[in-house]
């Protein structure tokens, strides 16, 4: 027979903001206030007389019954948290505080919602997670991999891409997004992706898309949202400066979809990854400039010197050659005074550009200040190869360069050193080098009349 519970007391506790239950000792429900459809998303009516652990989040189950168990033995459970299956499918964790009555034979427990208070904690300790992992990390590609992992506490995640502007373009459309991090094994997910990105980028605001959903979205990206399980979610990366970037995930499986307290919540994390990636690309913008030629883009001479100790350690102990090429404009700085600086660096740009033609992608072509460059190429084995590549500089240079309102002709003089015949160690082989150079310049100017 179902207990009866007194009308007085039922109005008292449906005035609560906590949901009493009452559970026999089959496990059923025989009676809940009407704070539990606040709680569970079913009204008094539908939770009665369901069995109390179908409700409850399969992964908690066996420690829920263990709960149960120690309750129906006469021990009091307080603040015992588990997590519920909403009706509508989502997840509400609860914090319980039980007892068992014998007389009645029932377990009179009164469940709190704590899922605010857990989601901000999720999302207090995801945020912490991102800062360390910002600085413990030592590219971006490890601080992806890092988010992937900490993002995928927080919400499913079967598909997991981070998609950058790659700085050619402040393009609205989104063109000129790359993954800079993408894990899904699914073509077809991964163009969704792409379609998504892009959208969000445009925007610059959070989309949820869901297979069916009738959404003014671009018609493209509405069909390839037809054709996923669960659902897809992206939030634009922004910081001080503009969108950065976006943040997309997929659930991948259906009935995970994500609803739009995950994306309110993946955006606050996207903020702080945002600044995170700012942060990063700073820096690496940081040492790139400090290694690399700004006029260019190449290896600066501080970077290149690096890269010769180090090649000749290596030479040296493979007994490996190497060979070194410098580079001079002539007469550069002539036209610096007749045709102006602008003119000049426009110049330096284009000779860097052909020189980097004629070079393997091993090579290192670096330009050492003013219009002096170098060319550092190992395993080159005989000195008739130097030699070669040098005369396809001579060619590749010989063309006219436009320089806007000026075509001009230029010419360059090369030095060469081979490892080990012209130096055996580093200092030597670049005096060479360099000697040679000036007798290649002292040649030219003969050659004028100058």
């Amino acid at each position: 027979m179902e207990p009866t519970v007194g009308n007085q007391l039922a109005s008292v506790t449906d005035l609560l903001l906590d949901a009493v239950c009452l559970v026999d000792a089959g496990g059923r429900f025989v009676h809940v206030s009407a704070a539990s459809e606040r709680i569970f998303g079913y009204t008094q009516q539908e939770m009665i007389g369901k069995v109390m652990i179908d409700l409850v989040a399969p992964a908690d189950r066996a420690r829920t019954l263990a709960a149960a168990q120690c309750v129906m033995s006469g021990q009091s459970h307080i603040n015992f948290e588990n997590r519920y299956v909403r009706k509508d499918g989502t997840i509400v964790h609860i914090m319980w505080s039980a007892s068992w009555s014998e007389a009645d034979q029932l377990r009179v427990a009164v469940a709190r919602d704590v899922t605010a208070i857990k989601q901000a904690q999720a999302v207090q300790g995801a945020l912490y997670a991102i800062s360390e992992a910002a600085h413990a990390s030592d590219d971006l590609a490890d601080l992806f991999q890092r988010s992937h992992e900490i993002i995928g506490e927080l919400l499913p995640v079967s598909g997991f891409s981070v998609a950058l502007n790659d700085g050619a373009s402040h393009d609205r459309a989104g063109r000129h997004l790359h993954f800079a991090y993408h894990v899904d094994g699914s073509a077809p997910q991964a163009a969704l992706v792409q379609l998504l990105c892009e959208e969000v980028y445009r925007t610059a605001a959070p989309l949820l898309l869901e297979s069916g959903m009738d959404a003014a979205v671009p018609g493209a990206l509405l069909t390839a949202a037809g054709t996923i399980a669960g659902s897809a979610l992206a939030v634009p990366l922004t910081t001080a400066q503009g969108t950065v970037g976006v943040l997309a995930l997929c659930s991948g499986t259906a009935g995970t979809g994500y609803t739009d307290l995950d994306r309110n919540l993946l955006q606050f994390v996207a903020d702080q990854l945002a600044a995170a990636i700012q942060r990063k690309q700073l820096h690496a913008q940081m040492c790139f400039m400090a290694m690399h030629d700004e006029l260019t883009g190449l290896p600066n001479r501080r970077l290149f010197h690096d890269r010769l100790d180090i090649a000749f350690a290596r030479a040296k102990r493979q007994q490996a050659p190497l060979s070194l090429l410098f580079i001079d404009v002539n007469r550069f700085k002539q036209v610096n005074d007749q045709y102006g600086h602008l003119c000049g660096d426009l110049l330096l740009q284009q000779v860097a550009h052909r020189i980097g033609a004629c070079v393997r992608d091993t090579d290192t072509l670096a330009r050492l200040g003013g219009d002096e460059f170098v060319v550092l190429m190992e395993n080159i084995a005989l000195r008739a190869d130097a030699v070669m590549v040098m005369a396809k500089i001579h060619r590749a240079l010989a063309a006219p360069f436009d320089l806007g309102n000026n075509v001009l002709g230029v010419s360059v003089s090369i030095g060469i050193a081979h490892y080990p015949q012209d130096g055996n160690n580093r200092q030597e082989l670049v005096s060479h080098a360099d000697e040679t150079m000036y007798a290649a310049k002292a040649q030219a100017a003969r050659a004028c009349g100058l």
